[in-house]
C-alpha cells in the first residue's frame, strides 16, 4: 500500500513554527523585540478581518477600532501614574478581561448595526466605526485624550518589556498559535459552516429558516474578540496608546496586511504582517540614509505600490502565489476543506 506524500504545506508550516520557537537563537533583540512581536499581534488584527472576509464574506475596517478599544479600557483600568486616563491601579489581568470584555460587547452592537448591510455598504459603516473610535479618544479626555495613555505595563510574569523581550515574544506566539487553531475549529463547527452559507447565498439560508443577521453578528463579535486580544498585546508591547493608535492609517494598515498575505488565507495574515513589518522598518531606514528620501509619509506610498503590485499579480496575496508555484511544479491540488462550498441545506461541506 502506497503511502501518501507529506504535503508542502505541512513541511512549509512546521519549518515556520521551528524558525519562530527558536528565533531568539539567532536573530537579535531588535529583530525579537521589535520586528516579530509586532508582526505577531499585527497578525491577529489581520486574522480577525480574514475571518470576516474568508467565511462571512464581510470586509470590515473596524477591526483597528475594536483592537483599540480593548487597548484603551486595559490602560485607563491599570495605570496609576502621571499620565492621561482614569488611573484605576487595577491588578493587569483583571484590566485583560474586562478590556475584551468591553472591546466584545461593543463589536457585537457594531456587528448588529452593520449586518444588515452588504457589500461597500458595510464597508463604509465599519469604516465609520472607526473614525468614531479614534474622534472619541481624542475629544474625551477623561479617557485619553490626544496624549494618550502612557505607562501600561505588563503583568508580572513578562515583566518590564524592555528588558525581558523575550518573554513577551513567546506570550505573543503562543496566543497567535492559539488565535489560529480557534479560528479553524471555528469555521469547522455547525455555527462556522453556516455562516459559510450565508457567506454563499444568504437568502438562501433565510429562506431555510436561518437567521442569517443573527449569525453576522455573532460573527463579528468573534472577530471582536480576536482583535481584542491583538489589543492588548500591542499596549503591553508599546506601553502606551493614543488615538493616532487607531487613526485611518492604521486601519488601512490592517487591510493591506490582510490582502499581501492573501485576504482569503487565514495564514496570510502573518506573512502579511510580517513583510509589513519589515519592510515599514528598513525601507524608511534606507529611505533615511538616502537623505530622508522615503519618510513616514511616503512609506504610505511605497507600500501602496507594493500592494497594487501583488493585486494586480496574485489577488490571492502571498499566499495565492505559494499555491500557484506548488500547481505550477506539483499539478493541480485540492483546495483546503474549509474553503468547499457549503451545501446549505446540511450545513457541511458538499463533496
Amino acid at each position: 500500500m502506497r503511502r501518501s506524500a507529506v504535503s508542502p504545506d505541512r513541511v512549509v508550516a512546521v519549518l515556520a513554527l521551528v524558525l519562530a520557537v527558536t528565533a531568539p537563537l539567532y536573530v537579535s533583540t531588535y529583530w525579537v523585540g521589535q520586528l516579530l512581536t509586532q508582526m505577531l499581534f499585527l497578525g491577529i488584527a489581520a486574522a480577525s478581518l480574514i475571518f470576516l472576509s474568508a467565511y462571512g464574506g464581510m470586509v470590515s475596517l473596524a477591526q483597528i477600532s475594536i483592537y483599540g478599544i480593548a487597548g484603551f479600557v486595559l490602560g485607563n483600568l491599570t495605570t496609576n501614574g502621571n499620565t492621561k486616563g482614569l488611573n484605576l491601579g487595577w491588578n493587569p489581568w483583571w484590566g485583560v478581561v474586562v478590556g475584551i470584555l468591553v472591546a466584545v460587547a461593543i463589536s457585537l452592537v457594531f456587528g448588529a448595526l452593520a449586518s444588515r448591510s452588504a457589500g461597500i455598504y458595510f464597508l463604509m459603516i465599519t469604516l465609520t466605526y472607526s473614525v468614531i473610535a479614534n474622534l472619541f479618544f481624542g475629544q474625551v479626555t477623561d479617557l485619553s485624550g490626544f496624549g494618550g495613555i502612557s505607562g501600561i505595563r505588563a503583568p508580572g510574569v513578562i515583566g518590564n518589556v524592555d528588558q525581558h523581550q523575550n518573554r513577551l515574544y513567546y506570550v505573543a506566539l503562543v496566543v497567535a498559535l492559539c488565535v489560529y487553531a480557534l479560528i479553524r475549529y471555528i469555521v469547522r463547527t455547525p455555527f462556522g459552516l453556516t455562516l459559510q452559507g450565508v457567506r454563499d447565498d444568504p437568502v438562501r439560508m433565510s429562506s431555510l429558516g436561518y437567521n442569517v443577521t443573527l449569525h453576522r453578528t455573532l460573527a463579528f463579535g468573534f472577530a471582536g474578540f480576536v482583535a481584542a486580544i491583538g489589543g492588548v498585546l500591542f499596549v503591553w508591547w508599546n506601553g502606551h496608546i493614543d488615538p493616532a493608535s487607531i487613526d485611518l492609517s492604521a486601519t488601512i494598515d490592517v487591510l493591506v496586511i490582510a490582502v499581501i498575505g492573501g485576504l482569503y488565507r487565514l495564514e496570510g495574515a502573518w506573512v502579511g504582517a510580517f513583510v509589513f513589518v519589515v519592510m515599514n522598518n528598513y525601507f524608511q531606514r534606507i529611505g533615511f540614509s538616502w537623505g530622508n528620501w522615503i519618510s513616514q509619509e511616503r512609506f504610505h506610498t511605497l507600500i501602496g505600490l507594493v500592494f497594487l503590485l501583488i493585486v494586480l499579480v496574485s489577488p490571492s496575496g502571498l499566499i495565492g502565489l505559494w499555491e500557484r508555484a506548488l500547481t505550477f511544479f506539483s499539478g493541480p491540488r485540492r483546495g483546503p476543506t474549509d474553503r468547499k462550498p457549503v451545501d446549505v441545506q446540511t450545513a457541511e461541506p458538499s463533496v
